[in-house]
């Protein structure tokens, strides 16, 4: 087989096994906003940890504390990202959760610190949220470090605020 028939099996392949699971996804559509939108709707801090990237300091959020039966949703968008019966302490600082709730998170390559790391992200309006690490309690295994700052929490009994448009 020579190179271009390579190529194009590969095409052939990629596109064969990418418009199923697209098709399959059923998410709300992306919210998109500018720049300066986000920046007056958010705290200076939260802007920069959600749209770029940041990252707040440890032991610094009084969600780490909360231990209230509820739900964690993003504090861009509202989207529902975590319920607190999966939030436990991880030692490291940061609300950290085994268990996101379905369909609320994407994921994404980080090479911020050279190797490679998986950032995740609210899959409603895409702000960024933390990293997925392999080192969480039974039964995922999964460590959702996530900054305090690009959360609200909501207690159970209250209603979750409408997603933001």
């Amino acid at each position: 087989m020579n190179r271009r028939q390579m190529i194009k099996h590969l095409a052939i392949l990629v596109t064969a096994l990418g418009i199923p699971r697209l098709a399959a996804a059923k998410k709300p559509p992306r919210l998109i906003k500018d720049k300066a939108e986000w920046k007056r709707i958010l705290s200076p801090s939260a802007y920069d940890v959600l749209f770029e990237h940041g990252t707040e300091r440890a032991h610094t959020s009084p969600l780490n504390a909360e231990t209230r039966p509820g739900t964690y949703i993003c504090a861009a968008c509202n989207q529902p990202l975590f319920d607190a019966a999966h939030k436990y302490e991880s030692g490291t600082g940061w609300p950290s959760f085994f268990k996101p709730l379905p369909g609320a998170l994407g994921t994404a390559t980080d090479f911020k610190l050279i190797y490679p790391r998986t950032e995740y992200h609210c899959a409603h309006c895409g702000g960024h949220h933390g990293h997925v690490f392999n080192d969480g309690p039974k039964p995922t295994g999964k460590r959702y470090c996530n900054n305090g700052v690009a959360l609200n929490f909501v207690p159970k009994g209250k209603a979750v605020p409408a997603l933001r448009t």
